[in-house]
């Protein structure tokens, strides 16, 4: 069994959308758009993996970040060693996107480090 797609609301997909494709590879479907619900979504795929569903309606409704709370936490993209989880972090961090932790190995021996992206999601680059 494998996880086929993960989906996360957004409020602004083409933001989203670009910033997948820029750090992480993604290529991307065609935006889905029913017009008698307003719901739009793009398909995102990576090299290896689940793919990843970004999605908007009119009636998202602001949800407050912070700590811990229900829900998915983050995404954690592996880029294969230490150097890359470094530069990857580096060139995030110069383009502005505010560095949560890391790089750094984790008491379970992870090497990571973790990011803010658009809309305060929590991005994990690991090994």
């Amino acid at each position: 069994m494998k996880i086929e797609h993960l989906a996360l609301y957004a409020f602004n997909l083409g933001q989203m959308k670009s910033f997948f494709e820029t750090y992480f590879g993604a290529s991307t479907s065609e935006l889905y758009h029913n017009t008698k619900t307003g719901f739009q979504s793009y398909f995102l795929s990576f090299d290896h993996g689940a793919r990843l569903e970004l999605m908007n309606r009119p009636e998202l409704l602001s949800n407050e970040k912070g700590g811990a709370y229900p829900g998915l936490d983050h995404l954690a993209f592996s880029v294969g060693s230490k150097e890359k989880v470094d530069q990857l972090t580096a060139v995030l961090k110069k383009d502005g996107y505010p560095t949560v932790s890391g790089p750094r190995t984790t008491g379970d021996g992870y090497y990571e480090s973790c990011i803010l992206g658009p809309e305060q999601i929590r991005i994990e680059i690991t090994i």
